[in-house]
């Protein structure tokens, strides 16, 4: 088994302090968290006929720690797929805050009132704190996208589990009305836009290092 050097380790977590961009662009999140001028509903007929399925909210609160997590593993694993898809990530949520800011959306959610159980203690609690604005295109779908594109590199196993829990985030943004079926398509369009971009300029930058180097 090959061991990380002392010096590698380090720079591995010097590599994730980085990390704390993410929280800092969130303050925009709350601060754009409201009705505007304007607010637009991107519902279509197909949402209508989506149910409301609460056991769905344990895979969407747990989307914070497994990003997180995945995150952090990818720094680990391979720093360039790690940057590729923080500097995608962080440039996702650029992107949505313009968004939210010149196109509000929001969405109408389900009367949970009366209902009982834990499930719907979790639901009542993210209804409360989280206002029915900011959805298109949902963050939660550009960041879970954007670690099924980046956890590749872990081989089919591991990207296999981190795959299928994307997924399940992805598809609970619909089944708890957090979301609509456009904001999911927005959320994977922007993250794949940016994942190949940045992607694109991580290659076009290495070419002309090595091109330099052979002059």
């Amino acid at each position: 088994m090959k061991l990380s050097s002392p010096s590698s380790t380090k720079s591995v977590w010097l590599s994730l302090l980085w990390l704390a961009a993410v929280p800092v662009l969130n303050i925009f999140y709350g601060v754009l968290n409201h009705a505007g001028n304007h607010v637009y509903s991107l519902a279509i007929s197909l949402d209508s006929m989506i149910p409301f399925v609460p056991i769905f909210i344990i895979p969407y609160v747990l989307w914070y720690p497994f990003i997180t997590g995945a995150l952090i593993a990818l720094a680990f694993k391979e720093k360039r797929t790690y940057f590729q898809t923080l500097i995608a990530l962080c440039s996702g949520l650029v992107i949505s805050y313009i968004f939210f800011a010149l196109f509000q959306t929001a969405i109408e959610r389900p009367d949970i009132r009366g209902n009982k159980g834990i499930l719907f203690t979790i639901v009542d609690y993210i209804y409360r704190n989280d206002q029915p604005y900011n959805c298109f295109p949902s963050i939660h779908v550009l960041t879970s996208y954007l670690i099924l594109r980046g956890t590749r590199v872990f081989g089919r196993a591991i990207w296999a589990m981190t795959s299928t829990f994307s997924i399940l985030i992805i598809v609970s943004t619909v089944l708890v009305k957090q979301h609509v079926i456009v904001d999911v398509a927005g959320g994977i369009l922007v993250g794949e836009l940016c994942f190949r971009l940045v992607g694109s300029t991580f290659h076009f930058s290495s070419s002309r290092v090595k091109s330099t180097r052979l002059e």
